[in-house]
């Protein structure tokens, strides 16, 4: 027997679909410009502008950043932070990881504080 996965199917503006029910998004993403006659620290502080000026979430790391909030202002950010890499660099790459999970929040922080429940401390270190 084959289960329905989309009970109310829509579609958004980026062309994806979800379901009705609200859903938070989970991503990781790196901006990789190609190319780009100016440094990449520069080009990366070009792109954390747009991630802090959206009122998301989020978490800049070594290499990658991961943003949470609703599936369609994530993948704006992302997109924006594309096509604003694009605007400085000849070719850019995107790479992006997508976690999304029907009813759970605060998964940025939920997602390490359980493992290291686990293991019974923090896991850091710098």
């Amino acid at each position: 027997m084959e289960e329905e996965y989309l009970a109310e199917p829509v579609r958004h503006s980026l062309n994806t679909i979800t379901s009705v029910e609200e859903c938070e998004m989970l991503a990781s993403f790196s901006v990789v410009p190609l190319g780009a006659s100016e440094g990449v620290k520069e080009l990366v502080a070009e792109a954390l502008k747009i991630v802090d000026q959206s009122g998301l979430s989020y978490k800049l790391g070594a290499m990658q950043t991961t943003i949470e909030g609703d599936s369609e202002k994530v993948m704006e950010v992302i997109l924006r932070c594309h096509r604003r890499i694009l605007e400085l660099a000849p070719r850019v790459l995107t790479y992006i990881t997508l976690d999304e999970r029907t009813g759970a929040t605060g998964r940025m922080e939920g997602k390490v504080a359980a493992v290291e429940g686990v293991l019974g401390k923090k896991l850091s270190r710098e």
